[in-house]
């Protein structure tokens, strides 16, 4: 069930009457539900031809879109064609696509349309977004988009919302540019609490998820800069620990392999009081030890590791899951001739890894064991890229990165398996 629209919600509906039209803020702010309501009016009402809808890829805009709208109008009234690359709604045949690398440019070439919905517009290469302008070409023709912000040199911001005729503001005021150079474009700015509807439990709960770079963009809704530390919450004093609790559950191996750069594995377990430990490090650098490892000899180092990790009198471990660089497929295969269990393909989004980690260190569930000496070096030293930064991209520097992607493989690939102990362990503080 969907509640009824109100407030900004409601008010960005009825401006939502310009050639281009962008919801865009925090998470859970109903950016989508009301982006949504405007598209299932547009494609009942706006001009004859073809519409389109598209999103980082098409499983993403099923999940994020095509599924909330058959939840609204029933399967009779929206069908999806899976395969086909369309959706029939309201009788009007729309055809779907994923915008994910540079050649989604290709898709939409030679089409004349008359209508676009665009879901995660920041993740669209901005070769795509300008193909779709010059392809809205039928008299009338609007696209209507939402996106959770960026960095403040995102494409997407300097060149269409920095430029737009009429702003919604996070605060309530709109605001209409008298810029001569201003576009045809209206933007909504919406930030957590623009949604009245969500249970203040739900609410402090996506709060405590982010912290640092992430609250500002998903929470607050701002633009802002990925500069400077990476994990800025990083301290030894509340990280690093000489002893480890009776850990309940060894849960993976998080793996950067690396033949000229550094080897790295990190074994991570839940302990007694239901915190994560990286409680052991394996390491092999072929620049100092002047000497490069086959995969055999790899293979060999890390299940030996394994076997000869003590802990409160307890030898060798079986973790649930080793998780590796996915880059290194021949390194798994020799790791399943080797019987290694539980060996899987790390899952290396950056992002998403990172937010995962700085989650985890910043609502203070997270202790490395001073053992760890790789990892405990590169952490406070790891840096978002300013060149990156300017031109509106997210990416840390890649020097001295390979303990911290172990840990980002780690914690990232297992995060369903302990992000409730985020609220149990506050609980327990309160």
């Amino acid at each position: 069930m969907y509640s009824p629209l109100t407030g900004k919600q409601l008010r960005s509906t009825t401006l939502a009457s310009a050639r281009g039209n962008l919801w865009e803020g925090a998470v859970r702010s109903s950016k989508t539900v009301s982006s949504i309501l405007v598209w299932l009016k547009y494609v009942r009402t706006g001009p004859a031809g073809p519409l389109l809808m598209v999103g980082k890829t098409e499983r993403t805009l099923k999940r994020n879109i095509i599924d909330p709208i058959i939840e609204m109008v029933g399967t009779r009234r929206c069908v999806y064609k899976s395969g086909v690359g369309e959706l029939i709604l309201f009788g009007r045949t729309i055809y779907v696509a994923g915008a994910n690398d540079e050649r989604a440019a290709e898709k939409i070439k030679g089409l004349t349309l008359a209508g676009a919905y665009l879901d995660e517009v920041t993740t669209f290469p901005e070769s795509f977004f300008a193909m779709l302008g010059t392809r809205l070409s039928v008299f009338g023709a609007q696209w209507f988009g939402t996106t959770n912000p960026e960095g403040p040199n995102h494409w997407l911001k300097k060149k269409y919302l920095d430029r737009a005729r009429l702003h919604l503001q996070r605060d309530g005021q709109l605001a209409e540019s008298s810029d001569p150079s201003a576009i045809d474009l209206h933007r909504f700015s919406f930030s957590l609490d623009d949604n009245p509807y969500l249970p203040p439990s739900y609410v402090e709960s996506l709060k405590l998820e982010y912290t640092g770079l992430f609250y500002k963009r998903y929470i607050l809704g701002e633009w802002c800069l990925a500069e400077g530390v990476v994990y800025d919450m990083f301290d030894e004093t509340r990280h690093v620990v000489d002893l480890l609790p009776d850990i309940s559950h060894w849960m993976c191996v998080g793996l950067d392999y690396g033949t000229i750069n550094p080897f790295s594995a990190l074994l991570v377990g839940v302990g007694s009081d239901s915190r994560l430990y990286v409680a052991s490090e394996y390491r092999h650098d072929s620049r100092t030890a002047r000497r490069q490892l086959t995969d055999a000899e790899y293979s060999e180092g890390v299940r030996g590791w394994l076997a000869s990790y003590e802990h409160r009198g307890s030898k060798g471990v079986s973790p649930q899951w080793v998780f590796v660089d996915p880059s290194a497929a021949s390194f798994m295969t020799q790791l399943w001739s080797d019987g290694m269990p539980g060996v899987a393909k790390a899952d290396n989004a950056v992002k998403d890894g990172i937010r995962s980690v700085s989650m985890a260190l910043g609502k203070n569930l997270l202790s490395i064991h001073r053992s760890c000496a790789g990892l405990l070096t590169e952490l406070p030293a790891y840096a978002w890229d300013e060149k990156a930064a300017a031109k509106g991209e997210d990416a840390p520097l890649k020097v001295d990165d390979h303990s911290v992607d172990a840990l980002r493989y780690a914690l990232h690939s297992s995060a369903h398996q302990w992000r409730h102990l985020i609220r149990s362990n506050l609980e327990v503080a309160a």
